[in-house]
């Protein structure tokens, strides 16, 4: 009998395609981080949550490897610069980040530091994107760009940016804002720099599709933007013109639409070049993808391209149409979140306990009062072979049938009903061992492993950590942290601990299809713990705060080979506490207790509660506001 290794988890899970070489497995069956996609310095990711919980740190816990986001900052800037390098390209690469994909300053901070030597800057989609952005981008050759539907006071801000030394572009999302914002470049005496975002007849691929193409939400068709040009023309002011934009969407998973817009976008730029615009820059928008599945797909959850061909492509395709057109070729900037983000990010979640279905503690004994249908429950059961596996199903299911009619109807006792339902599971449990290994089984048993699948309980909220596969069904990996070098044997779902049935758990990576059970290992009486990857674009803001449960305790890691475990913990920020999620919703906690006070006085009055009692129910109270949301 083969003995189970860590190298069987690792093509289980498929760790290794969807990991990019930043997470492995070592001898004690842990998981590991490679913070440089090299195994010479890896962390024991089991170790660092050993570690946060001896000083006090309560799962569920959001852990950064800060590490990864420098070093996919820095590969992403060193593809461009071979790619350029290789193609002996005239123009220079200048990446932004936008800053909608995560929000959080000490993920800009790192990004904006990782990025400096290339000149790194971010793009604001809204009004306080912007405030943030003008004060965290201190390089005064890194762009700051304004996307999005503006206002005049976001318009003042972006120019008023420009005045203190930054080098801000206001990107015309559609054609009526071009008026403002020469209207408030005339008011404080400031010639904008502007840019203007294509409506490309190129569309996008994956769930982001419909969000592209000549029905797209931002963007000037070619008719605007020529009668831009001429506008800014009779006001003297078309050398503000500096970039032409197009963004097709998030995670686009094809490159062909990758090839196919920036081709279209570069033509807008050659002829527009062409009738005296000198534009500097071609910002080819975000999209570059993540492949969250690890099968190199055009699949929604993967992407069927490396990095290194996005870079190349995209210098290449530039190149070529510039070189037909006879313009000199542009300064290349993207717009990567996703890329940069999303591999830095790692929920921790303790599973504390397991629903098992069909498994019951109450004992059926055989009885000789026992109703008919039980009787032939029974010798389905004893009968099962691989000869009979549908026929008895269907058996079962028409017996299970019968027995909840003529409980209804009053014919059939609890007990009896409760034997027929443990006899139905264990039919099926029965089943689904005899088809492993059967050449052909049938369509209506292939689903067992579904139905029969345990419900694994785990101490986080769906809807505020990963609200994307709630919203949208986008998966996630989820691997355990430990106990690879052990054989998964139970089938299950997630669940979380909202009291909404959605808060659920039931689609999971594959390399040819979606899973819809997850390989765990049976429970005992150590702490299992799970881990969600690639959660670092959208789901640390986009969650909500759903049944109150706010945002988890957060934990950042940074690698260093003389610190014990090869790592250190920077910085540790406290989740939501009882209290201050109540207070973002308006309560007034220090009512609350007041109020809850008044009731506990008024029992003690009474002589309901000895004033001892009181005084501890109090002290409960107000010391729960103090605790973090979730399960302790």
């Amino acid at each position: 009998m083969k003995v189970w290794s860590c190298e069987d988890s690792v093509r289980l899970y498929n760790i290794e395609n969807w990991g990019l070489h930043y997470f492995g497995t070592n001898a004690k069956g842990n998981l590991t981080v490679r913070p440089r996609q090299t195994a010479a310095a890896e962390i024991d990711l089991k170790g660092v949550i050993d570690d946060i919980i001896s000083r006090g740190i309560k799962l569920p816990v959001l852990v950064r490897f800060q590490d990864i986001l420098r070093h996919r900052v820095i590969t992403l800037s060193e593809a461009f610069r071979k790619s350029i390098e290789e193609a002996g390209y005239k123009g220079r690469y200048q990446g932004v980040y936008p800053v909608k994909v995560n929000q959080l300053r000490e993920v800009v901070e790192e990004i904006l530091d990782a990025g400096a030597p290339y000149n790194m800057g971010l793009e604001a989609g809204s009004k306080a994107e912007l405030y943030a952005s003008l004060a965290m981008n201190t390089n005064p050759e890194a762009l700051v760009l304004v996307n999005g539907y503006k206002d005049s006071g976001i318009i003042k801000m972006a120019l008023l940016g420009q005045r203190i030394g930054k080098k801000v572009i206001i990107i015309v999302e559609k054609l009526s804002e071009l008026g403002h914002i020469l209207r408030v470049g005339r008011e404080i005496g400031v010639r904008p720099q502007i840019g203007l975002r294509c409506k490309l007849h190129a569309r996008g691929s994956g769930k982001w599709e419909s969000s592209s193409g000549e029905s797209a939400k931002f963007g000037l068709t070619t008719p605007e933007i020529l009668h831009a040009i001429q506008i800014l023309k009779e006001e003297n002011m078309v050398d503000c013109v500096k970039l032409v934009h197009f963004h097709i969407g998030s995670q686009i998973t094809d490159i062909r639409s990758i090839k196919d817009a920036t081709k279209e976008c570069t033509r807008v730029y050659a002829k527009l070049r062409k009738m005296g615009v000198d534009i500097e820059y071609l910002d080819v928008g975000g999209g570059l993808g993540v492949d969250y599945d690890g099968s190199r797909t055009s699949f929604s959850s993967s992407i069927n391209y490396s990095l290194q061909e996005y870079v190349s492509d995209i210098v290449y395709t530039i190149q070529e149409v510039c070189a037909g057109e006879e313009v000199p070729e542009p300064n290349i900037v993207s717009e990567s979140g996703r890329a940069l983000v999303a591999y830095h990010s790692v929920l921790v979640l303790n599973v504390f306990g397991n629903i098992e279905v069909g498994k019951s503690p109450y004992v059926l004994e055989e009885s000789p009062e026992e109703a008919d249908v039980v009787r032939e429950m029974r010798y389905t059961l004893a009968n099962l072979s691989p000869k009979n596996l549908l026929e008895a199903y269907h058996d079962v299911l028409q017996r299970k049938e019968e027995a909840a009619s003529m409980f209804k109807l009053g014919f059939l006792t609890l007990e009896d009903k409760a034997k027929v339902e443990n006899l139905f599971w264990r039919v099926c449990l029965n089943l689904s061992k005899l088809i492993v290994g059967q050449k052909y089984v049938p369509e209506e048993l292939q689903n067992m492993s579904k139905h029969l699948a345990d419900q694994y309980l785990c101490n986080f909220s769906l809807f505020q950590s990963a609200p994307d596969h709630w919203a949208i069904q986008h998966l996630f990996p989820i691997v355990p942290l430990h106990r690879l070098n052990e054989e998964p044997t139970r089938q299950s779902t997630l669940v979380d601990i909202t009291c909404d049935s959605d808060g659920k758990v039931d689609k999971f990576i594959d390399l040819r299809d979606v899973r819809e059970t997850l390989p765990l290992h049976p429970l005992n009486a150590e702490p299992y713990y799970l881990g969600m990857f690639l959660m670092g674009a959208y789901q640390d803001i986009m969650g909500d705060i759903h049944n109150l449960f706010g945002r988890v305790n957060e934990v950042h890691v940074f690698e260093d080979a003389e610190e014990p475990g090869g790592y250190y913990i920077e910085e540790t920020i406290q989740g939501n506490t009882v209290g201050g999620i109540l207070s973002t919703i308006q309560y007034n906690t220090g009512e609350m207790i007041r109020q809850v006070k008044s009731a506990i006085d008024a029992k003690v009055k009474a002589g309901a509660l000895k004033p001892r009692e009181g005084v501890e129910l109090l002290d409960h109270y107000e010391r729960g506001m103090t605790e973090y949301t979730y399960i302790d």
